[in-house]
């Protein structure tokens, strides 16, 4: 073992991320590891449809391509690969990037990581009372376990640690958490125990920041204005992808190869410690790392420090991701255009549902709003149209499809002036998932580590999931800062506030960060869970909780339900929540002219 730092790169923020990345990383600056992250809560369900048409599918096909053009390379150098593009059937990506490398005429030792899926088991958990939903406080369900599609757990870092240790050259794994790609390698590297909660904090705070590719770099950044190159026309360089140097304390640089477009700030960095959290408690399989403890600080240029994490010993149980079979929807959007527009609405809705063989209340959801976009005197076609879009669910596939798409084509010439459908009108029905996360006792989920060498041989290894328990931490919380005074002006959150919002299932997750002491002054004092719904009406009677990080000058918000029963299920218009943030800073607020300075 050796206590330099290890350079862990990511290549990969989603199932669909650009192709590219593996190449820009392995060729374009010392790294010792490439990682990406390819999964997702709707990735699963994704890759469970794959694999229903093809059995020997269901895991990232890309990650394959991208193996085939880097792994010599990665060889040649020593850079390990480590990656969840497994999904599925992570023996089978395994499979696959064995022939490509045998086609390469490389003989990489290959291991692959599994034990988190659960559907040959998962009646059995659920009769035994094994699998809990994760958040009974908000009415979380099991739902059928006869309609589920995926279950797995989210397995932590050391099935990872083992493969390492054994000789892997590349690990690929099934559901593991985000960041336990990244915590995975520096464990191994450093040597870390399991109860070295500390170290293991600090990398999961790492992993957390380079998981998401470019978000780390400026993608999704609220302040984008102040990445290089953005005033240059057509001069601004593709974002770089993200590494993360983490030295054996735990402690991580956040950098970027040099010569690579976007940014690596404090900004950058604190708004993606925001996306998909809860609370100070970040809860993993090998640590609770504690977010109320992190310190950010701009080292260099496009160099970010990350230190003084905390950790606690993990929970007991694993959290896992179950996708229900929810059942079929349709929908259809319609142009409201001109002249009284409330009157078109209103023919057109009676028009609608007097040739629709069914009524409203006959789907089991129904979703009906109009979007008021049109202006006074338009200038474009465009600028007179608002929309009415009605989205039905129902477990019935026929009452979604052809009676409801009909219905809306037969109005076609006999409803309002100037009518016609947006995005080409209703279609077939299609089915849709239904997000179900719920918790297993870890001693129920081990991992297996299954090592592959240059001849072929397949050995495996169990790992155990138990980890060791501990107290809880006392963090002193800081007071809250004065508001600041002086004359008060109006002005838009965004003037003086970055957010990033995402999903958490059928929840809403949205950090806000202020980067000066008067604005997280103003922002710590005003903006509770009453004015964040005042702001934000559509939150109104949903379950808000709220977290402050003194430390981070950032304030947490998850809104229960806004998302409906997950990304798959949902009906609204920014499905996964990501523009929450930037609607958010839209919002016109009075404040202290010294805010906004």
């Amino acid at each position: 073992m050796t206590s330099e730092p290890i350079r862990i790169a990511n290549c990969s923020g989603f199932f669909g991320d650009r192709p590219s990345g593996a190449r820009e990383m392995v060729d374009g600056g010392p790294i010792d590891v490439l990682t990406g992250d390819w999964l997702a809560e709707l990735t699963m369900l994704i890759l469970s449809r794959i694999r229903a048409k093809r059995p020997s599918g269901g895991y990232a096909r890309t990650f394959v391509t991208q193996m085939e053009e880097v792994m010599g390379t990665c060889l040649d150098r020593g850079i390990k690969v480590v990656s969840n593009a497994g999904g599925l059937n992570p023996q089978g990506c395994a499979d696959a990037v064995a022939e490509v490398a045998d086609r390469l005429g490389l003989t990489p030792t290959i291991a692959w990581v599994d034990g988190d899926d659960l559907m040959s088991r998962v009646e059995e958990l659920v009769a035994s009372g094994a699998l809990a939903p994760f958040d009974t406080a908000h009415g979380g369900l099991l739902g059928d376990p006869g309609n589920y599609l995926t279950a797995n757990a989210y397995l932590g870092c050391f099935g990872i640690v083992e493969a390492l240790g054994s000789g892997a050259d590349i690990v690929i794994t099934g559901r593991v958490t985000d960041a336990a790609v990244t915590c995975g390698p520096a464990a191994w590297r450093h040597g870390w125990a399991r109860d070295d909660f500390d170290q293991l904090a600090g990398a999961v705070v790492a992993g957390h920041v380079i998981e998401c590719s470019a978000q780390a770099t400026g993608g999704n950044y609220s302040f984008f204005e102040e990445i290089p190159g953005y005033d240059e026309v057509g001069g601004r360089a593709r974002f770089g992808f993200p590494w993360a140097e983490i030295a054996a304390d735990g402690s991580s640089i956040i950098g970027k190869h040099d010569d690579t477009g976007g940014i690596v700030s404090v900004g950058t960095v604190t708004s993606q410690l925001l996306y998909e959290i809860g609370g100070a408690r970040y809860l993993g399989p090998d640590v609770t790392a504690r977010f109320d403890t992190i310190e950010v600080d701009q080292v260099d240029d496009d160099r970010v420090r990350i230190s003084g994490v905390l950790g606690e010993a993990p929970p007991t149980t694993l959290k896992v991701a179950m996708n229900e079979l929810g059942g079929y929807r349709n929908s259809f959007s319609v142009a409201l255009t001109g002249l009284d527009i409330a009157a078109k609405e209103r023919l057109a809705k009676a028009t609608f549902w007097d040739a629709c063989p069914l009524a409203p209340d006959d789907f089991d959801a129904i979703d009906d709003r109009t979007v008021r976009t049109e202006h006074a005197d338009p200038i474009t076609q465009e600028h007179a149209t608002a929309v009415w879009t009605v989205t039905v669910k129902d477990a019935d596939e026929r009452k979604v499809g052809r009676a409801f798409a009909d219905a809306m084509v037969h109005t076609a010439l006999a409803g309002i002036p100037g009518m016609y459908g947006l995005g080409g009108g209703p279609s077939a029905a299609s089915p849709f998932g239904v997000y179900r996360p719920a918790t297993v006792p870890n001693d129920l989920v081990p991992q297996y580590v299954h090592l592959r060498s240059s001849d072929g041989k397949v050995e495996t290894t169990q790992v155990d999931s138990v980890a060791p328990t501990g107290d809880q931490l006392d963090v002193a919380v800081p007071i809250p800062p004065m508001l600041p005074s002086g004359d008060i002006v109006a002005a838009p959150i965004g003037r003086f506030a970055g957010a990033r919002s995402g999903d958490k299932g059928g929840d809403a997750n949205l950090g806000v960060f202020a980067r000066t002491d008067a604005a997280w002054a103003w922002l710590d004092n005003e903006l509770t869970v009453e004015r964040l719904r005042e702001l934000l009406p559509e939150t109104a009677d949903m379950p808000i909780d709220r977290y402050r990080f003194p430390n981070l000058r950032s304030l947490n918000f998850v809104i229960r339900g806004l998302l409906d029963e997950g990304v798959a299920a949902s009906t609204r218009q920014d499905a996964q929540a990501k523009a929450l943030g930037e609607w958010l800073r839209a919002r016109v607020v009075e404040v202290p002219q010294s805010v906004l300075e």
